[in-house]
């Protein structure tokens, strides 16, 4: 299907304007509930479906804690800052509930399967950049290398093991509905159900603040994220990576991991990983900024009709300074094995650039690598994610809805 133009970074499709009308009117009809963003009202849905006992499991009584305190400031913040729209609130009460009932199956999980939180696995080659720096066709070609693993998109956003494992489906399932309500989904990120992605839906699961400032406006919340200490959302992520790489009998293969939340939060990741190798990703921060504030309101303008691009673009310039202050600190002390990519050389002579990386890295550059990674790099090359380059150099001002 083709990409239609996005005159503007806040337009939307007109469906969304729909489907605002459409549940407005049923809940003020009371053919339907407004959704609640009560952390209790949430918790006590997801309970319908997911075990109470699955709270604390190997977790400990912090963690458990501190996702509870996470619920409850986020839920705030939404109330009192992100300005949803009827479908932003439906949007926003579904993904919560996921959230917790995630939670809760995995702690079942580790009650009835305490080693599967704890698999040895090889040390990982962890991706760190700056969003839109480069980092997703980075770590694509990474993980294309046979000799490498690479966590799939449908297993980021359902991170619970099942048998037999629908979760392909269900992923495709919510990648057609999302592409309806977002014509532009695929310019701003390559998505494909099986693909090599991102585990940015581990972190959502924990609560981490990254997958939602990208969609709602919530500053109380991103203000408490930042300030506080990540370790329990990362012991969480250590779990469930290693249930995972249990799950696809993939732990002997370095995992590539990717999510540029990392840049954030290094050396808490370093402790859980600290025989990691890291790939640093560099980019012309304009770029990145332009780029990042493009993505963020074509999120946010779906779920909130006062999405203002002014604040998005400043918000973005400062966690793009936030996270480059804090990832040149974490790399300051680091003596691990390092390969910085630049985002320019990767466009102009990609092999040669990836046999370099491979050099500093100490890992064997092998034909059925490069082999791979051409396919990789053909298939992408055919991705509509090329037009955003030019989509989010588009007016900032009117909204258009389209």
């Amino acid at each position: 299907m083709a990409i239609p133009p996005r005159p503007h970074p806040l337009s939307r499709s007109p469906l969304v304007d729909r489907l605002n009308g459409w549940l407005e009117g049923a809940w003020n009809k009371g053919l339907s509930q407004r959704p609640s963003l009560d952390p209790d009202a949430l918790w006590a849905k997801a309970l319908k479906s997911a075990p109470a006992a699955g709270e604390v499991s190997c977790r400990g009584e912090a963690d458990a804690e501190d996702f509870r305190l996470r619920l409850e400031i986020l839920t705030e913040s939404l109330v009192a800052q992100a300005a949803l729209n009827p479908l932003g609130r439906t949007i926003a009460h579904g993904l919560l509930v996921r959230a917790i009932r995630q939670r809760l199956h995995l702690g079942a999980l580790w009650s009835d399967k305490p080693e599967l939180a704890e698999t040895p696995i090889a040390a990982p080659i962890i991706v760190v950049g700056q969003m839109r720096s480069g980092t997703t066709r980075l770590h694509r070609l990474l993980a294309a290398d046979p000799a490498h693993s690479a966590t799939r998109f449908c297993d980021s956003w359902h991170p619970q093991p099942r048998s037999p494992d629908t979760r392909p489906l269900w992923s495709g399932l919510s990648l057609l509905v999302a592409r309806q309500l977002d014509p532009w989904l695929d310019s701003i990120h390559p998505f494909g159900v099986t693909r090599a992605d991102e585990e940015l839906g581990w972190l959502a699961c924990a609560l981490d603040h990254c997958a939602y400032e990208a969609q709602w406006r919530i500053p109380a919340f991103t203000a408490f994220s930042e300030s506080r200490e990540p370790a329990p959302v990362y012991r969480e992520f250590a779990r469930i990576l290693r249930t995972d790489a249990a799950f696809h009998a993939n732990a002997d293969r370095p995992r590539v991991l990717k999510v540029p939340q990392f840049a954030e939060d290094l050396p808490i990741l370093l402790a859980q990983f600290p025989d990691a190798r890291v790939v640093l990703t560099s980019r012309d921060s304009v770029d990145i900024a332009s780029s990042a504030a493009s993505l963020v309101a074509n999120q946010m303008a779906i779920q909130s009709d006062s999405a203002d691009m002014d604040w998005i673009a400043a918000e973005c310039q400062r966690k793009i300074a936030l996270r480059e202050q804090r990832m040149k600190a974490a790399m300051t002390d680091f003596d691990g094995s390092l390969a910085v990519v630049d985002f320019t050389a990767l466009d102009r002579d990609w092999q040669a650039e990836m046999a370099r990386a491979y050099r500093l890295l100490g890992l064997p550059f092998t034909s059925g690598a490069l082999a791979a990674m051409q396919a990789e790099q053909a298939r992408a090359e055919k991705s509509p994610h090329h037009d955003h380059a030019h989509m989010h150099r588009a007016p900032a001002r009117a909204v258009t809805k389209t």
